[in-house]
């Protein structure tokens, strides 16, 4: 194949043979790489008539349980048959003699993803609006979930959950800077890991909770009103504080008025438009889905903030070692500290909802 990094990430003949093994033989057979994402790789597969999806994770080096794509196929096929709008699985494969890792494959969905700018479609005030509406409306299906009856009661500890949290995004850092210390320093980073550690909230609601929920991890459905087809990227789910998937979605969730975007490749900036509801307009909206109140929500903003900039710095790590060709991630070197000193300024009180 014309793309030497695809060929690094999947072995396009042993996964023929694998697929032919498991799903019958097919003429038809072709990989592509889906470029948009930052974590795990997204492959689209096509096999016979069918459009699939693979998710492996990437190559080279990862810090502890980051990646782990087999925990994300257990949430989305636990998922099959509640409200939860999630792809349909086909398999899962932990044969390392296939493609080198694990990986699943899951049935492709058609649909719009919105990352840099809103679909035609849907602008006008009303469809905006109902885009928010919408990713709290499933989020609120996601926190409402009978963990127990789907199969995931051992799917985590959410007695525990916010401080393992805190003490893992610490850790993430450790693995990054392991490498990035050495280009540059990031001191104000401590500065927030600290607060942190002193304004764990005492006691939290408990949920399946997504980890990475957000307006670029669902697909909107083709045709108006908006509506999500399809919720991604379940990765970093786990049982916990669904108050931590609040704030993760209000980091990606710009108002009129508000600072510049510190790391603009990830931040869209359209929602500041009109129709669009504001952070507070989708709070309201959560407290009155799921009765849940958001308390201690400035902890929950820079938690959130944290969680991204550590990620951030290990794409810089990743980019550092030479194992991702992702232009945003050289970029890192600066974003990072800009992140750093936005997690303070929330924490400080200086950006209120």
């Amino acid at each position: 194949m014309s793309d030497e990094y695809l060929d690094r990430i999947v072995d396009e003949a042993a996964l023929s043979e694998y697929l032919d093994s498991e799903l019958g033989s097919e003429t038809l057979f072709q990989v592509t790489r889906h470029r948009a994402g930052h974590s795990n790789e997204t492959l689209f597969v096509t096999w016979g008539e069918r459009e699939l999806v693979l998710r492996r994770p990437p190559p080279g080096a990862t810090a502890d349980t980051a990646h782990d794509v087999l925990r994300e196929y257990r949430v989305v096929d636990a998922l099959q048959e509640t409200d939860v709008r999630v792809p349909r699985t086909v398999l899962g494969c932990d044969d390392h003699d296939v493609i080198g890792c694990d990986f699943y494959l899951m049935e492709r969905e058609r649909g719009d993803v919105l990352r840099e700018d809103e679909p035609p479609r849907f602008a006008t005030p009303d469809h905006r609006r109902r885009v928010g509406e919408e990713l709290v409306d499933r989020l609120a299906e996601v926190h409402a979930v009978d963990y127990e009856a789907v199969g995931l009661g051992d799917f985590g500890r959410p007695e525990t959950y916010i401080e393992r949290q805190v003490d893992r995004w610490h850790r993430q850092f450790d693995w990054a800077f392991d490498v990035t210390a050495s280009e540059r320093g990031v001191p104000t980073i401590e500065e927030v890991g600290s607060w942190l550690d002193d304004n764990v909230p005492e006691s939290s609601p408990n949920a399946l909770v997504h980890g990475d929920y957000k307006l670029d991890n669902v697909l909107f459905g083709l045709g108006v009103p908006p509506n999500i087809a399809g919720i991604f990227d379940w990765e970093l789910s786990t049982l916990g504080d669904p108050r931590f998937d609040l704030g993760w979605l209000l980091t990606y969730w710009r108002d009129p008025g508000d600072s510049e975007a510190a790391i603009p490749e990830l931040i869209p900036t359209f929602t500041d438009r009109d129709g669009y509801p504001t952070k507070g307009d989708l709070v309201e909206r959560y407290e009155d889905a799921t009765g849940t109140t958001f308390e201690n929500g400035r902890f929950y903003r820079v938690l959130s903030v944290y969680k991204l900039t550590a990620l951030c710095e290990m794409f810089f790590r990743r980019h550092l070692e030479g194992n991702a060709d992702n232009p945003m991630y050289p970029k890192m070197r600066e974003r990072v500290p800009a992140m750093a000193d936005w997690a303070m300024r929330i924490a400080e009180g200086d950006e209120p909802i």
